[in-house]
C-alpha cells in the first residue's frame, strides 16, 4: 500500500504515526507528512515497561528472547494508532523477522528496510528509494526534511562536544538528547526548543569537575540509573557510541552516504573504527560494553576485548529495571581498578 504524501511533498497533510524498530532514514517519514515513533523509546519510557514485556510473554513470546523485541510488540498493541511499522530486517536484531510476522498477524502494515552488511552504496540507495516509493515522496522533499532535521542535529552535536570537551554535560543528558534523534520525539519543532533551552542553560553552567572518563558502547541500556550511579562514584560517561550515531555526526549532505557512514547496522570491525577513534580523542580511561541478554551482539564482545586497548567491562541486561546488586559491585570494582 502506498501512503498518501504529506505536506512536505505537496500532498494532503497526514498525521499517520509510523512505528520504527530502530533508526532508519527518518527524513523520508517526515517528508511524507507522517509522524515517526521510535518504539524503543516509547517502550522504555512507558510507566510500566516491565509489564509490557510480561504481556508479550503471556501472548506467547519465549522468555529467552530480547526484552526490547517483546517490549516493541506490546507497545504497538497498546498504542492502537500505530498501524504502520518500518522494520529493519538487516543490520539490527535478528528477531525482528518474527516480530514483523506477529505484528502482521495483529493487522499492522509492515514495511521492511535493510542495511547492506558490506555497506554497498548502490544497495543502500535502492533501499532508500524503495522506502521513498512506499511513502510517495521524492528526493527534493526528502532533502528539505533533511535540512530541517540537520539544523537540530548540529545543536545536539554541540551538546556532545560540551560533554567531552568542556565537561558541562553529564552522561545521562548526553545519552538522552542523542538517543532522541532517532525520531526527534515525533515533533522536531518541540524537540528543537527543548535542545535550545538546554543549551541556553549550559551557557551559564560551571564545569562538572574532573571525573574518571568512561566510554559506553553497545545498544542503549535497559537500566535507567546507570549514568547516575557512575557519577555518584566519581566517573562520567563522555562517549555514548550508538546514541551518538543516531545523530548522524557526519559532514556530508549526501543522505545515502550519511546512512552508509552510520555505523550501528554494520559489522563490528567498522564500528570499532569509530569507537577506537573516539576513545583516543576523548581521552577515555575505560569502556563499558553493554550487551542485551539473548542478543547475538554478545558474541562480538570477544572481538571488542581483543581490539580495544583500554580496559573493558562487559555488562548484560535483561528486563527493564534498575541496576542489580551484582552489577553495582562490578561497576564499583571497575572504577576502583581504573583509578
Amino acid at each position: 500500500m502506498e501512503i498518501v504524501p504529506g505536506k512536505e511533498s505537496g500532498g494532503g497533510v497526514s498525521s499517520r504515526r509510523v512505528g520504527l524498530t530502530t533508526t532508519i532514514p527518518v527524513e523520508i517519514i517526515y517528508a511524507a507528512g507522517c509522524i515517526p515513533v521510535d518504539l524503543n523509546n516509547i517502550f522504555i519510557t512507558d510507566p510500566d515497561p516491565g509489564g509490557l514485556v510480561e504481556e508479550a510473554e503471556l501472548a506467547g513470546y519465549p522468555r529467552n528472547v530480547c526484552a526490547w523485541i517483546k517490549g516493541i510488540y506490546s507497545t504497538v498493541l497498546k498504542y492502537g494508532d500505530i498501524r504502520t511499522l518500518v522494520a529493519v530486517t538487516q543490520g539490527d536484531c535478528s528477531n525482528t523477522h518474527a516480530l514483523m510476522e506477529t505484528l502482521e498477524l495483529a493487522g499492522v502494515e509492515v514495511i521492511p528496510f535493510a542495511y547492506p552488511f558490506d555497506r554497498d552504496r548502490d544497495l543502500l540507495a535502492l533501499q532508500l528509494e524503495k522506502l521513498m516509493g512506499r511513502f510517495g515522496v521524492d528526493w527534493p522533499a526528502v532533502n528539505r526534511a533533511r535540512e530541517r532535521l540537520d539544523r537540530i542535529r548540529r545543536k545536539v552535536w554541540e551538546i556532545d562536544r560540551l560533554t567531552w570537551q568542556e565537561n558541562l554535560v553529564g552522561g545521562w543528558d548526553n545519552h538522552l538528547f542523542q538517543v532522541n534523534c532517532s525520531d526527534f520525539k515525533g515533533d522536531p519543532g518541540a524537540f528543537e526548543r527543548e535542545v535550545d533551552t538546554f543549551l541556553d542553560r549550559l551557557a551559564r553552567a560551571a564545569p562538572l569537575g574532573q571525573k574518571l572518563r568512561l566510554g559506553y558502547i553497545g545498544v542503549p541500556p535497559i537500566m535507567d540509573d546507570l549514568y547516575d550511579f557512575l557519577e555518584e562514584r566519581g566517573a562520567r560517561v563522555v562517549y555514548n557510541e550508538t546514541q551518538r550515531q543516531f545523530t548522524l555526526p557526519f559532514d556530508t549532505e549526501d543522505l545515502v552516504e550519511r546512512y552508509r557512514l552510520y555505523s550501528y547496522p554494520y559489522g563490528i570491525f567498522y564500528r570499532l573504527e569509530d569507537i577506537t577513534r573516539e576513545v583516543e580523542r576523548r581521552q577515555i580511561r575505560g569502556v563499558i560494553h553493554y550487551a542485551q541478554s539473548f542478543c547475538f551482539r554478545q558474541i562480538e564482545d570477544l572481538i571488542v576485548r581483543q581490539k580495544l586497548h583500554v580496559p573493558v567491562l562487559t555488562l548484560e541486561g535483561d528486563k527493564p529495571n534498575r541496576l542489580d546488586a551484582r552489577t553495582r559491585m562490578r561497576l564499583e570494582a571497575f572504577i576502583e581498578m581504573l583509578r
